[in-house]
C-alpha cells in the first residue's frame, strides 16, 4: 500500500516539475511563427507537405504566385539515397543509412535573398533482413515519411528564423 502511495506522489511530482520548467513535446502547442504573411512555396514533395502544415497553422497564407508573396521559399533540389551501412559476415547488407537532403533559399519580394542555399539532412538508420524483404520496404517508407515530417519541421524553424530586409532608402541629395 506505502508502495503505491509512493509511486502516485513521485508520479504527481513529476509531472509538476516538468510542467513547471516549461517542458514541451516537440510539436505540441504554438507553431513557429513565421515572419511573412504571405509565402509562395515551390512545389515539390517538401514543399507540398510545408504548405499543408502552413495551412493548418492558419497564421501564413501560402499563395500559388510567387509574385504576390512577401516571401518565397525556392525548394531546388530534394533527394532520397540509401548507403550501406555495414554487412554481416557472410557480406550481405545488415543495414543501410536513409537520407533525405533538401536544397532551399529564401527571398523577399524585391527577390533579395534573405537566406542563402542552404541544406538540411535528415538521416535514418534501416536494419535489412533478406528473409524479411517486403516489410523491410514498407518499414523503409515509412521511415522516408517520418524523415519527410522532420524535414518540414526544419524548414519551418529556419523560415521562423528569416528576418525580411529592412526596405531599400531612397538616396536624398
Amino acid at each position: 500500500m506505502q508502495a503505491r502511495m509512493a509511486a502516485s506522489v513521485f508520479a504527481v511530482a513529476a509531472v509538476l516539475l516538468l510542467s513547471a520548467c516549461g517542458f514541451q513535446l516537440r510539436g505540441s502547442g504554438q507553431s513557429a511563427v513565421l515572419p511573412f504573411s504571405t509565402l509562395y512555396i515551390s512545389p515539390t514533395g517538401v514543399g507540398i507537405d510545408l504548405k499543408r502544415r502552413l495551412a493548418r497553422s492558419g497564421s501564413t497564407t501560402v499563395v500559388e504566385d510567387s509574385k504576390a508573396a512577401e516571401g518565397v521559399v525556392e525548394l531546388l533540389a530534394e533527394t532520397r539515397d540509401r548507403q550501406i551501412l555495414s554487412l554481416n559476415s557472410q557480406g550481405r547488407v545488415r543495414e543501410y543509412t536513409l537520407n533525405l537532403r533538401v536544397n532551399f533559399r529564401i527571398k523577399d519580394q524585391a527577390n533579395r535573398e534573405l537566406l542563402p542555399t542552404t541544406q538540411v539532412v535528415v538521416q535514418r538508420t534501416l536494419s535489412f533482413d533478406e528473409s524479411k524483404v517486403l516489410a523491410k520496404e514498407g518499414e523503409e517508407v515509412t521511415l522516408y515519411r517520418d524523415m519527410q515530417s522532420d524535414m518540414v519541421g526544419q524548414l519551418l524553424r529556419r523560415i521562423a528564423a528569416t528576418r525580411p530586409l529592412a526596405p531599400p532608402q531612397p538616396v536624398v541629395q
